[in-house]
């Protein structure tokens, strides 16, 4: 009985980890024609693109800086666009089209690679947040140098890319080295209660859903977790660094966001928590819902292009470029 325990735990695990990974891939490569705009060849006409710059001990320790071609303004707006992947693949290699796009709005524009969860190491999301904390500080004493001064910033992502960006807005911000203006993202877990990752079966009342929420959990806050807690609650603070949900209030930044309905990798039900925390705590919020998509938001091209348009237009509000 203990050997089946272990294994659905293993299985969950490794489903939504694989299945991310797959939802994430589909999004990147079904694009349609709109979203051209927001895909950017880079070129020297551009600005100046530094690659592979250092900012911790660790391998993957590394960001991509692109630099606008003018550089005679007194004050820049930096965006952060953090990569998907499912918490174990991925690159920022892979945002270069958003990353140029940004910069061609007159955006430094900053991908940053954190390190990856593998069958040699335990790295979480906790651990991947803390990577992505240390790098803003370091990403802006680069910038400094090449004579550029940021004075304030936003940061999105994809998936798992997202779920950082949120935890830096909500969580972060207070430590940030320059004021964090907005975040906008898709599809990323902002929710680690158990009830709201029905889509694994984690809100049903049995010792087998609690055992499986606490290994994915705790694997993805870098804790562990019983099923004891679970059961009694008290897990959801020991969650609380990584659930960028429980750290909205009246302070929380303005908000882009969209999520699929039938979302099979992260959890609808979280989004739905998000939701109703931007309106309890009255965030600037815009959320968008693709009713007949599932992680990649590959049904609705419709409510996928108004999300970037108003990405874009809360760029422009929030980071105006002048």
């Amino acid at each position: 009985m203990k050997r089946g325990k272990g294994m659905f735990i293993f299985v969950c695990v490794l489903v939504f980890f694989v299945s991310i990974g797959i939802g994430v891939y589909t999004k990147m490569k079904i694009q349609p024609s709109w979203a051209k705009k927001y895909s950017v060849t880079w070129s020297e006409e551009l600005g100046t693109l530094y690659k592979d710059i250092s900012y911790g001990d660790g391998e993957a320790n590394k960001f991509d800086l692109y630099l606008p071609k003018d550089d005679s303004k007194e004050n820049y707006g930096l965006v952060v666009y953090l990569h998907a992947g499912g918490f174990t693949a991925g690159d920022k290699s892979g945002d270069e089209g958003i990353l140029s796009w940004l910069c061609s709005k007159g955006y430094i524009a900053v991908g940053i690679n954190y390190t990856l969860r593998n069958e040699t190491n335990e790295k979480s999301v906790l651990s991947q947040s803390n990577e992505i904390k240390a790098a803003i500080p370091k990403v802006i004493e680069e910038v400094e140098k090449y004579g550029y001064h940021i004075d304030k910033m936003a940061v999105g992502g994809g998936s798992a890319g997202h779920a950082l960006a949120m935890i830096y807005a909500y969580r972060d911000y207070r430590e940030s080295p320059v004021p964090v203006k907005l975040l906008f993202g898709a599809v990323g877990p902002s929710s680690f209660y158990a009830e709201d990752w029905d889509i694994y079966g984690f809100d049903r009342d049995t010792d087998e859903a609690r055992e499986g929420a606490a290994g994915l959990l705790g694997v993805m806050g870098g804790i562990e977790l019983t099923k004891e807690e679970i059961k009694d609650g008290s897990y959801i603070e020991k969650l609380k660094p990584i659930s960028a949900v429980m750290w909205i209030d009246e302070n929380t930044v303005p908000s882009v966001v969209a999520y699929g309905k039938y979302d099979k990798v992260q959890p609808y039900k979280g989004s739905q928590r998000l939701l109703e925390t931007y309106k309890k705590y009255n965030v600037d919020y815009k959320y968008f819902e693709a009713s007949h998509s599932g992680h990649g938001l590959q049904n609705d091209n419709k409510v996928y292009k108004e999300w970037m348009e108003t990405v874009e237009e809360y760029l422009d509000k929030y980071m105006p470029v002048e």
